[in-house]
Order: structure tokens, then C-alpha cells, then sequence
């Protein structure tokens, strides 16, 4: 009885994760299969033979590599400079407590997760539209990167307010102003908070798609969610083409997470407890 409840949470975290690994290995092999009859013969067998064409032609007739390239600069951009511009907030708000208002403006900073970003739609596309950015890539990067703000401050802040005083203390006596202190001191002491902020508005602009349909009808200037949509139309009956572009669009996010994993768990983590 006692190695059956041992054995028993293994097996339950073994069948989820058989459940969630499934339908990406279901893509998988059907993007490697050279024809619709074998996926549809054969749908959960693995290809009688690894046809990489698929790969190939996805990347060049269907311009993924187009697509793929624009996901990827406007991802690391947005996630690059939300970053930047939430860890300066929650310094400011955190460690140079000035008045009352910090905690004002923090409070203020925090609303913008109360508000559904399907909300401002509108309002967004009236702005965009305005200031003459619409179907350039500046549409999409200033939401992606505003939009990113609120949550990043939070994460943010609670890990850094983990960090004890006399590190600052020292810092000043040793000379170091508050620009020095916050990037010699302060971001090496949040870096897995860092990554894990990235992470997470990477993602949230990689997956994007209502904001990067309206704002962005050039062909040349789609990122991959839309990208694929026509991608879908123009090879609706080629399923092992439809298979490989699902697979290129997972790849990046799948690297990511892999080399930076560690930083991830080590930010959720410090930042949960000690804040």
C-alpha cells in the first residue's frame, strides 16, 4: 500500500505529461510525412520515411521565413525594452522611496492588469491610426511593450525588495551614484526575475494575433500567428505543409524555455517567497 502511494503521483505526472506532449508529437510526425494519404492511413504512426522537403518548401513557398523573422524581432524588442523599462519603475518605486506617491504610482501602474487588453482595442487602433504608424512594425512593438508594463513591475518589485539595504548603503559609500547603483548593483541581483519577465512578454507577443491582423496588412510585415492563417488557406488540403509551420512556430519557444529554464523556476520562486 505504501509504494503504491509512492508510485501513484508518478504515474498521474506521467499521463499528464503523455496528454500534453501528444498533440505536439501528432504534429510532428505528420510534418515528416511526405504525403496527406499517410497521415491519413497512419495518423499516429511514426513516417515510413522522414521527408524534409516539408521543411523546405514551408520556408520558402509559404513565407514562413518571412513571418518567422518578423515574430522573432518584434518579440525581442518589445520583451527586450519592456524589461528595461519595468526594472527602472520598480527601482524607482521600490528602493527610492521619495514621498507617499511611490506607493500611488505603484498602485496606479498595477490597475493596467484589471484592464482585458481586448478593451482597449479600439482605442489602441484609434491612437496607432493617428499617429501614422499603422501597417508599420511601430503598431505592434508600443502595445506589445506598454501592455507588458503592469505585470512586469510586479514581478519585478517583489523580487526587488527582497534585496537587503546594506548592499545599497555600501554601494553609495563607495562612491557609486543611483544610475551606477541600479546597473552594477541592482540588475545583477534581479537577473532571474530579469529572465523570467522576458519570458513571459516574449511569449505574450509571440502569440499575438488580434493586434498584428488589424495593424498590419503588408504582406512583408505579418508575424507568424497571421502569417499562418494564410498559410492555412493557400495549403488547406497539404496537412504535413499546415503540420511543419505549427512546428516552426513552436521551435523558438521551446529552445527558450530549455536554455533558460533554471532562471525561470529560480525567479517565480525567489520572487513568491521573498517578496
Amino acid at each position: 500500500m505504501r509504494s503504491l502511494k509512492r508510485v501513484s503521483p508518478h504515474i498521474i505526472l506521467l499521463i499528464y505529461v503523455v496528454v500534453v506532449l501528444f498533440p505536439f508529437v501528432f504534429v510532428l510526425f505528420s510534418s515528416l510525412k511526405a504525403s496527406n494519404i499517410e497521415i491519413a492511413e497512419r495518423p499516429f504512426a511514426f513516417p515510413t520515411s522522414l521527408y524534409f522537403q516539408n521543411y523546405i518548401d514551408a520556408w520558402v513557398k509559404a513565407k514562413i521565413n518571412v513571418y518567422f523573422f518578423n515574430s522573432i524581432y518584434l518579440a525581442t524588442t518589445s520583451a527586450f525594452t519592456g524589461v528595461l523599462l519595468s526594472a527602472a519603475t520598480a527601482y524607482a518605486l521600490t528602493r527610492m522611496r521619495f514621498n507617499k506617491a511611490s506607493k500611488a504610482i505603484y498602485q496606479f501602474v498595477l490597475i493596467g492588469m484589471l484592464i482585458p487588453g481586448n478593451v482597449l482595442f479600439i482605442a489602441q487602433y484609434i491612437l496607432v491610426m493617428n499617429m501614422g504608424i499603422l501597417n508599420t512594425h511601430w503598431a505592434l512593438f508600443l502595445p506589445y511593450t506598454a501592455g507588458a508594463l503592469p505585470i512586469s513591475v510586479l514581478l519585478i518589485a517583489a523580487f526587488m525588495k527582497s534585496i537587503p539595504n546594506e548592499l545599497e548603503e555600501a554601494a553609495i559609500v563607495d562612491g557609486l551614484g543611483a544610475f551606477r547603483l541600479f546597473y552594477k548593483i541592482i540588475l545583477p541581483l534581479t537577473l532571474p526575475a530579469l529572465v523570467t519577465v522576458f519570458i513571459v512578454n516574449f511569449l505574450g507577443s509571440w502569440n499575438e494575433y488580434l493586434l498584428a491582423n488589424f495593424f498590419i496588412s503588408k504582406d512583408e510585415l505579418k508575424t507568424l500567428p497571421t502569417g499562418m492563417v494564410g498559410f492555412r488557406d493557400a495549403f488547406q488540403t497539404n496537412y504535413a505543409l499546415i503540420s511543419t509551420g505549427i512546428v516552426y512556430s513552436v521551435t523558438p519557444v521551446l529552445i527558450l524555455y530549455a536554455f533558460l529554464q533554471e532562471k525561470i523556476i529560480e525567479g517565480v520562486t525567489a520572487g513568491g517567497v521573498k517578496g
